[in-house]
C-alpha cells in the first residue's frame, strides 16, 4: 500500500511540474478524504484526478469534466469518471473498480481559491456490479 501511495504522489507531482496550463490542487472531503488535482484542458474542460482514503481503504478517481454553465464566478460542470479502490476489512480484502459520472458546482473567488460541491455516482464493475450513490463531497482547492 505504501508503494501505491508513493506512485500516486509521484504521478501528481509530475503532472504539476510538466505543464504550464491553469491548474488547482487541494482536498475533496466527503465519506472519506481525497487529495485533488485539476488540470485545465482548454477554456471549458478540465481533468480531475483524486487520491483518497476512507475507513477501510484507499482509492484513485479521475473525471473529465465539461463546463456546462459558467456564470460569472460560478461554474456548473459534468463529465465521465472512473474509480479504482483497494480495501481491507477483518477477514477480507480486495480490489474494486467502477465507472460513472461527476456533477458539480464550483465557485471561483477573485483570489486563487476554488470551493466546490460535487456528486460522483458510480456503477461498480469489480468485485460485484451495483450502483454507488453516496459520494457527495466538498472541495477546496488552491488555483495556480
Amino acid at each position: 500500500m505504501k508503494k501505491f501511495i508513493a506512485i500516486v504522489a509521484a504521478l501528481m507531482t509530475f503532472a504539476v511540474v510538466a505543464s504550464a496550463q491553469p491548474r488547482a490542487i487541494g482536498i475533496r472531503a466527503g465519506y472519506g478524504g481525497e487529495l485533488s488535482y485539476q488540470h485545465s484542458l482548454g477554456a471549458a474542460n478540465f481533468l480531475e484526478v483524486d487520491a483518497g482514503w476512507w475507513a477501510n481503504g484507499i482509492n484513485v478517481a479521475a473525471a473529465y469534466d465539461f463546463s456546462v454553465a459558467p456564470v460569472g464566478p460560478f461554474n456548473f460542470y459534468a463529465g465521465p469518471a472512473a474509480d479504482v479502490w483497494m480495501w481491507s476489512a477483518e477477514n477480507e480484502s480486495g480490489l474494486g473498480a467502477g465507472v460513472g459520472a461527476q456533477l458539480g458546482l464550483e465557485y471561483i473567488f477573485s483570489f486563487p481559491l476554488q470551493i466546490s460541491l460535487d456528486w460522483r455516482p458510480m456503477f461498480n464493475i469489480i468485485p460485484a456490479t451495483g450502483f454507488g450513490w453516496n459520494s457527495i463531497a466538498l472541495g477546496l482547492r488552491y488555483a495556480f
